[in-house]
């Protein structure tokens, strides 16, 4: 085990935002054996403070399923993987044509684009100067977008994900994220979580045997699929357990935890 990959909320970070004692005691354990730790999320970077505030962490994080890799000592972009406009405004069109109440959102670099609807007024989700208009109005081609998001009412998650999917798979990465909400997360066609990790890897001349990664989410899959040893928390959903080679523990016993105890007790 050289290179540890976790992902963050319903891995390692509870709906409260906080990560464990025990959690944060096991990772610290890897980097004191001299093991490499990356998180790999959805979120955006302005969304990683517990990582911040529980681990202390100031290394990289590999941000929005992997179109940005981020620097959160220093708070710099390292390097971003960006969606055009065209291939933005096509899909909205096609998902628009599946489900006409549907509405958008579009995370940048530099900020957040949201379509009329797409969070309730005073929603504690919504940025601060954020305005509420049609992305066709409102992005350009100098927009630097990483996440192109999708949300409707009167689906589960999976029907959304698995009727948009095929729809749109000619311009988009499409995947979910959230157990209970009918959420798309649409990325760069052929990036996902796993691309920019083997990249990291590569960089450090570490193989993907080497790699131990922990997920719970259809967006985990490739990750899971793509290391050495991926566990899938058992508390997770059913694609990231069908894809990955092990089960660790559910989130609620730090499954985590558990399995990077008894990794770094045999090494």
């Amino acid at each position: 085990m050289r290179l540890v990959a976790s992902d963050l909320d319903g891995t390692i970070v509870g709906p409260d935002n906080r990560i464990s004692d025990r959690t944060v005691r096991a990772f610290r354990g890897c980097i004191d054996a001299g093991i490499d730790v990356v998180f790999v999320t959805g979120r955006p970077p302005r969304w990683l403070s517990p990582l911040q505030d529980f681990l202390g962490h100031e290394g990289t994080v590999i941000c929005s399923n992997g179109a940005i890799t981020y620097d959160l000592g220093a708070e710099r972009v390292l390097k971003a993987q960006a969606l055009p406009r065209s291939e933005i405004l096509a899909a909205a069109e096609i998902i628009r044509g599946l489900y006409p109440r549907v509405r958008f959102a579009a995370e940048t670099v530099e900020g957040f684009h949201l379509g009329p609807g797409f969070l309730e007024p005073g929603s504690a989700e919504l940025p601060g100067g954020v305005t509420p208009a049609p992305l066709e109005s409102t992005l350009t081609d100098a927009d630097t977008v990483v996440k192109f998001l999708a949300r409707v009412d009167g689906a589960t998650p999976d029907q959304f994900l698995h009727r948009v999917r095929p729809a749109v798979a000619h311009l988009v990465s499409t995947t979910h994220s959230a157990p209970s909400e009918a959420l798309l997360e649409m990325s760069l066609l052929g990036l996902d979580k796993s691309v920019t990790l083997a990249d990291y890897a590569a960089a450090r001349d570490i193989d993907p045997g080497d790699v131990v990664a922990f997920g719970d989410m259809p967006n985990d899959v490739q990750m899971l699929q793509w290391a050495g040893c991926g566990y899938a928390m058992a508390s997770g959903h059913a694609e990231a357990l069908a894809a990955a080679d092990r089960v660790a523990p559910p989130f609620a016993d730090d499954g985590v935890a558990c399995v990077l105890e008894a990794l770094l007790r045999r090494s």
